[in-house]
């Protein structure tokens, strides 16, 4: 046999390894194939997912306005493959917001980063591809085709803010807009929105009268737009 035919020979065993399939194992699986909007695309899994053991937090891209649907969905393939081991947590970061319109009050719980979803896990191959191919999920976030964790100042951001005890205000109106002041001494009178404090619940607006404009602090509800 000649040299030119063991080269060939050493080639296909090379090449003739099968793709990962759920059922098989993916700690042996060289590549899996996912769909994007331009068709399949090959993922070198061992390049793309090979982790140190450590328990980190990772951020996956999903569609949005399906957030917890995709949370749900990782939950329960988490629970029936077994991988509590692997997987802790999965979050949608959320926050309280309170919006001012028209002088009324909604409260309600926004997410803070549509599309994306938090997971703690150990980064390994079998857990990467219970996420990855979680119904939902289009990628992890990362430099290239590796995932990159969260620092621990990222993780502690996102979650304070989540536990945050004053809500976030967001309000309808913007700074050099014109506004109806509804209650207080200046209750009729019309302003000019200086500046937003959303932080405190705050607006300074410029009130014109005796000629000339006066700078008032007041709560976001004693204004409405016109």
């Amino acid at each position: 046999m000649s040299e030119d035919d063991l080269t060939q020979i050493e080639l296909e065993d090379e090449t003739s390894e099968p793709l990962a399939t759920e059922a098989s194992a993916p700690k042996r699986a060289r590549k899996s194939t996912r769909r994007d909007d331009d068709g399949y695309v090959e993922e070198d899994l061992e390049t793309a997912h090979r982790g140190s053991g450590n328990i980190e937090w990772f951020v996956v891209h999903s569609y949005s306005g399906y957030e917890n649907k995709v949370r749900t969905n990782l939950e329960q393939r988490i629970a029936s493959m077994g991988m509590e081991d692997k997987i802790f947590k999965v979050v949608v970061p959320t926050e309280e917001e309170v919006e001012i319109r028209d002088g009324q009050k909604r409260t309600s719980r926004k997410r803070v980063f549509p599309g994306y979803i938090l997971v703690q896990m150990i980064m390994e191959d079998e857990s990467w591809f219970v996420v990855r191919n979680t119904p939902g999920v289009t990628g992890f976030v990362g430099a290239g085709a590796r995932p990159s964790p969260l620092t621990d100042e990222e993780v502690g951001k996102i979650l304070n803010r989540m536990e945050a005890e004053q809500p976030r205000i967001k309000v309808s109106f913007r700074v050099g807009e014109t506004v109806r002041i509804v209650d207080g001494p200046f209750a009729d009178f019309m302003a000019i929105v200086d500046e937003l404090y959303p932080d405190r619940g705050k607006v300074r607006v410029l009130v014109s009268f005796f000629g000339r404009e006066t700078p008032v602090e007041m709560d976001f509800m004693q204004v409405e737009r016109i």
